[in-house]
């Protein structure tokens, strides 16, 4: 069974391994068609029409699906490697050790945000951005330029206490856990991260930077943690809501896996903290 880590808890070879299996799918080509992926559905989905990846009850199982393909593309590189996750409401420094030269690097430069430290950065040439949305072929990042602070534990706690998953109109509007920890409406969680770390994580293309694996392994680990404190609560809507994906519809681009299918995540792996 993969068990998913804090990646603060990450021993100097298991940081080694991941950023080699991040290498191995990046020189095969295979990164980059995540990548286009997530860009795609970032465009497509929008309030008033067809939703699938974001802005909808789907945001949660969407992601753990795409989290499932990128994980098992990395262990056919590397059997031991499990994803990490980045809980930035306790580690949130940029000195923290997932910003050092031995994993993820650490902020660009001030200039044009170019990483210039770790495995991914331009110099090391292993890292070539492929899928971009303008001429830029680095990685860059700008930690805690246009957004100063992370989100706090008490903000987390407070999304966690919401007992109702989601609610009508089922987009960037609605109320409810799925929304406020998407980050649309209230203390804004997960997009709040992106905007932190800038760069391509606060773009369509946004998995261009590894980071975006270990953020959304944390907020996948929010959604099981939601799921166990209020268990009567479950995913909604159920049936028959146009534009988004009822529970038992199935999800693009797949078309073999419905919110159903998701709910429990235990199936295919587990945290190494509750």
């Amino acid at each position: 069974m993969t068990v998913r880590k804090n990646q603060a808890l990450l021993t100097a070879d298991e940081k080694r391994r991941f950023v080699a299996a991040l290498l191995e799918l990046k020189r095969s080509g295979r990164y980059d068609a995540f990548v286009t992926t997530h860009n795609a559905f970032i465009v497509g989905d929008t309030d008033n029409g067809e939703r699938v990846g974001h802005r909808s009850p789907s945001f949660l199982p969407w992601h753990r699906r795409f989290l499932l393909e990128f994980e098992h593309a990395l262990q056919e590189v590397d059997a031991s490697v499990a994803l990490p996750y980045w809980d930035w409401s306790t580690d949130r420094s940029i000195r923290s050790s997932l910003w050092a030269p031995d994993f993820l690097g650490g902020t660009g430069r001030s200039r044009d945000g170019q990483v210039t430290d770790g495995p991914f950065a331009a110099s090391a040439g292993n890292w070539p951005i492929n899928v971009r949305v303008d001429g830029r072929t680095f990685l860059r990042r700008s930690l805690g330029t246009a957004v100063r602070e992370l989100p706090t534990p008490a903000e987390v706690e407070s999304v966690l206490a919401m007992p109702v998953y989601d609610m009508a109109p089922w987009n960037s509007g609605s109320d409810g856990f799925r929304n406020h920890l998407e980050g649309w409406r209230g203390v804004n969680l997960h997009n709040r991260v992106h905007v932190w770390v800038g760069g391509q994580m606060a773009t369509g293309v946004s998995p261009n930077d590894p980071v975006f694996w270990l953020h959304h392994a944390y907020i996948d680990k929010l959604w099981a943690h939601w799921q166990r404190r209020h268990p009567g609560s479950g995913y909604v809507p159920a049936a028959g809501t146009p534009n988004v994906i009822d529970i038992n519809d199935t999800m693009k681009p797949w078309n073999d896996v419905r919110p159903a299918d998701l709910l429990d995540h235990t199936a295919h792996y587990t945290f190494d903290a509750a």
